[in-house]
């Protein structure tokens, strides 16, 4: 099949890319960015910019499937995640139906629409919501997070000997590693108007997983709490400053307080075994 992976030199769309190539697709691989990947070949690279629909003219012709992983992640004075996990995949839903695209994937998060307070929610659940209305036939993968992106919030307050989690009671999360999910994602790309809660075959507690860090890296755990206003303040004062970061420390709050268990538990791969492995080198 024809594919159009938008997001595709991302983290978790390299991984969609990879899968794709080796599964023999035909695949449109576009991205603000566009690089080579070692050890694959025989796609077709293509320099978009979601937000301006000019730049998706065309991009969509002839293709059987779209699937887009792109959203905003990191903090922005000048552009929001209404403009880019909405506005711009909006554009491209828009696309694929002029193009006369069949099959449409979205990845979200796991709870998109619970908490409209939370723009990096928000944006993700309204573009849900106009994916579902657009005629396409589609598929929604909400997934919990990926170990990458714990190790990543982790790894820094273990180097400094201690880890500050937010609130009192334990909070869950069972992640899951993009490879596992780049499969997951192609194998049921075109399942008709389905959404997928996809989390790992492992789920801990955050103050299990700070234990674990410590242990992989050889220190003595040292964990404290922090209370849950103090987001709220350091959210208000970012707001002020108009840099961009309130939206990151919304939805920083609300993932560490929020139960991220997803139902449907894909992949081999184990945390455990990949925080072991962060601190092997």
């Amino acid at each position: 099949m024809k594919v159009v992976l938008a997001g595709a030199f991302g983290h978790l769309g390299e991984d969609i890319l990879r899968t794709l190539v080796r599964e023999g697709h035909d695949v449109v691989a576009a991205d603000m960015v566009t690089r080579e990947l070692e050890g694959v070949s025989g796609f077709k690279p293509v320099k978009i910019d979601m937000t301006n629909k000019e730049s998706l003219k065309g991009l969509c012709d002839g293709a059987d499937v779209v699937i887009t992983t792109v959203g905003l992640t990191k903090a922005s004075a000048t552009i929001s995640c209404y403009d880019v996990d909405y506005g711009a995949n909006k554009n491209l839903v828009d696309e694929a139906v002029r193009a006369g695209v069949k099959n449409f994937a979205y990845v979200s998060v796991l709870k998109a629409d619970k908490a409209p307070d939370v723009p990096m929610l928000d944006a993700k659940a309204k573009l849900e919501n106009y994916l579902k209305k657009s005629g396409l036939t589609w598929v929604i993968f909400r997934p919990t997070g990926y170990f990458y992106d714990i190790a990543k919030v982790f790894m820094p307050m273990i180097e400094k000997g201690k880890v500050t989690l937010l609130g009192n009671k334990p909070v869950h999360a069972n992640v899951v590693d993009t490879p596992d999910f780049a499969d997951f994602i192609v194998e049921h790309m075109c399942d008709g108007n389905k959404m997928y809660n996809v989390g790992g075959k492992e789920t801990y507690s955050y103050e299990e997983l700070a234990n674990m860090f410590f242990a992989a890296a050889g220190k003595e755990p040292s964990i404290s709490r922090a209370p849950v206003w103090l987001f709220d303040v350091l959210a208000f004062v970012n707001r002020l400053k108009k840099n961009g970061k309130e939206a990151i420390i919304k939805f920083s709050k609300w993932t560490l307080t929020e139960e991220m268990v997803g139902d449907t538990k894909v992949g081999d791969h184990s945390f455990k075994e990949y925080i072991q492995n962060c601190y092997k080198k």
